[in-house]
């Protein structure tokens, strides 16, 4: 998704607040964005934070966050899929990783910690580069249907579009790891030994410890909001996922990788791992990132000055869209 990006400069806004109250007065164009009624607002998506300049509030925050989520809803079906199939392909090196240094380390079971060291390095390249991940998504865009500024069809198109990008994306990965002799015969032993330990755990337990890896990833995407630098966000991220492997948690792109790795390498059913061990991480994974993150920051905020440009969809538009056909989600 799209990272901490400048969405107006302090400055720029002291010297033009003249211009921006008769504009405000006026109303905006009807053709305006978001992310330009944000920018004429008073709070804003500012760039710096209004009182100590390298820190936002909770508001300052959201701001950012529904200005960037407005971009992200508005992005074409063909740029969210390849950015999407080229993050699922970078968890890819998540689990290379984790398999290979697990292997070096002793095998599975007698260096976790070890063997987890690098797991954050696929959400790091993810994050860093602004790719499309599947949980990252449970924050922005849900934002914007929480302040009726897109329905909830648009919010299940681009989950759709991202989620399958990622599953073709790692299946990929998963299919040259199985098949092509990247991994050595003992790593290879390692990996499916990791594997078929998600696949061999309840669906119950599957979805709670998805509904906590959710709570982290959707959490880091507040925090990456408040970040100003790289390196900030470089330990947040790390540390952040570091934390699923070493609580023994589940992400639904690095399970559903497992899965395909196994399929591919004869160990199990499609169906089967579809069904007992992807979609409980994928329910958990969402709804722990949606109820536990998002609801939780959205009742925190209080400055929503879009919210009074007449922006809002009515019921009937958030439960199905717009209906005028030439209309379109912001």
């Amino acid at each position: 998704m799209n990272s901490s990006k400048p969405i107006s400069n302090e400055s720029t806004r002291n010297d033009s607040s003249e211009e921006r109250g008769e504009s405000q007065a006026e109303g905006p164009p009807r053709d305006e964005s978001v992310r330009e009624v944000v920018e004429q607002s008073r709070s804003g998506a500012p760039a710096a934070g209004a009182v100590v300049r390298d820190r936002f509030s909770s508001d300052e925050i959201f701001h950012r966050i529904v200005a960037a989520a407005d971009e992200e809803i508005s992005t074409g079906t063909r740029e969210l899929f390849f950015s999407a199939l080229a993050a699922g392909f970078a968890i890819t090196v998540t689990f290379m990783l984790y398999a290979s240094v697990t292997e070096a380390a002793g095998g599975y079971g007698n260096a976790p910690i070890v063997g987890a060291l690098l797991y954050p390095l696929g959400f790091i390249y993810i994050i860093l580069g602004d790719y499309q991940l599947y949980t990252e998504n449970t924050l922005p865009p849900v934002a914007l249907v929480l302040e009726r500024l897109a329905s909830i069809p648009a919010l299940l198109s681009i989950w759709s579009i991202v989620l399958i990008g990622n599953l073709l994306g790692g299946s990929f990965g998963a299919l040259i790891l199985a098949e092509t002799g990247v991994f050595s015969q003992d790593v290879m032993t390692t990996a499916i030994e990791m594997s078929h330990t998600g696949v061999e755990t309840g669906r119950w337990s599957l979805f709670f410890k998805g509904a906590f890896a959710g709570l982290i990833v959707a959490g880091v995407v507040w925090l990456d909001y408040a970040s100003q630098d790289t390196i900030s966000r470089l330990v947040m991220v790390y540390i952040a996922f570091l934390a699923i492997p070493l609580g023994n948690l589940f992400h639904v792109v690095v399970s559903a990788t497992e899965a395909m790795f196994l399929v591919f390498h004869g160990e199990l059913a499609l169906l089967t791992g579809a069904t007992d061990f992807v979609l409980p991480v994928l329910l958990g994974n969402t709804i722990g990132g949606v109820l536990l993150v998002t609801v939780v920051n959205y009742f925190q905020t209080v400055e929503r000055n879009y919210q009074e440009q007449n922006y809002q969809l009515s019921p009937r538009e958030m439960l199905f869209g717009k209906s005028n056909p030439d209309e379109t989600d912001p």
